[in-house]
């Protein structure tokens, strides 16, 4: 068998899969001896998530050499999501033609997924040095962007010291929520300069809703009309799941 990957529930594989969803319609999961890793960008060259997930994690994991497989990812979300919640996971794959799809629980399933042919490119991970650094609860920061999507399609993030201001603007008027670094939902805040930047929302509440549900936190990272990284813990696997996304081009 050239590659094994076995989780006791399938929760981790659904969060995995519902995030690179978001992004891309085809995938290619990069298997180590190390560790199981994805990394794409979206069509747009927007954002990009990069996943590594530790062979720690796992309750089997055998994988002797690099392998590499590509999915369509309707597909693969489809087969991982016909796993119940107390069924072990298992992917597999003995060929480059084909990867096994294994779930056991109350009764025992297999599928057979036919393997595309890769054309990714090796995607770079962008060099960037935060200037602020901020670990929320994930309902605290799915609230927020909540408010803000009520009047505007983008959300401003403006960091100081002390505190953190989110805005939204349109036609319709204008949105904004405060927190300090005491407030609830605030686990941690460091700023080292003052930053303030412009996103989509919608791109970074898609992410929230699928990587988010693996944990109950999350930190977000960013500077001056920068990229901003979110980043997620796979539960208490040791898997991360980091998420880049370009600030708006037109910011003023």
């Amino acid at each position: 068998m050239a590659f094994i990957a076995k989780t006791s529930d399938p929760r981790d594989w659904k969060v995995i899969a519902s995030t690179i969803q978001t992004l891309v319609e085809d995938a290619t999961f990069d298997a180590t001896p190390e560790s199981l890793n994805f990394r794409a960008m979206d069509p747009s060259h927007v954002a990009l998530v990069d996943m590594v997930w530790p062979n720690s994690a796992f309750e089997k994991y055998d994988c002797d050499k690099e392998f590499k497989f590509s999915v369509r990812v309707e597909d693969f979300v489809k087969l991982i999501k016909r796993a119940d919640s107390k069924d072990s996971l298992e992917i597999s794959s003995s060929d480059d033609e084909t990867i096994r799809v294994k779930m056991e629980g109350g009764y025992s399933r297999e599928f057979k997924l036919h393997l595309m042919e890769s054309v990714d490119s090796p995607t770079p991970l962008p060099k960037l040095n935060f200037k602020s650094k901020t670990h929320l609860t994930e309902g605290t920061f799915e609230k927020i962007l909540s408010d803000i999507s009520t009047i505007s399609d983008h959300v401003t993030i403006e960091s100081k010291m002390e505190d953190i201001l989110f805005t939204g603007k349109s036609d319709k008027g204008t949105a904004s929520v405060s927190l300090s670094k005491n407030s609830e939902g605030v686990l941690e805040h460091e700023v080292s300069e003052d930053s303030k930047a412009t996103y989509s929302i919608e791109y970074i509440a898609n992410i929230v809703k699928a990587a988010g549900s693996a944990s109950d936190t999350l930190v977000f990272e960013y500077s001056s009309k920068m990229p901003l990284r979110l980043q997620f813990k796979l539960g208490d696997s040791g898997g991360l799941i980091d998420f880049y996304l370009a600030p708006r081009i037109d910011e003023k």
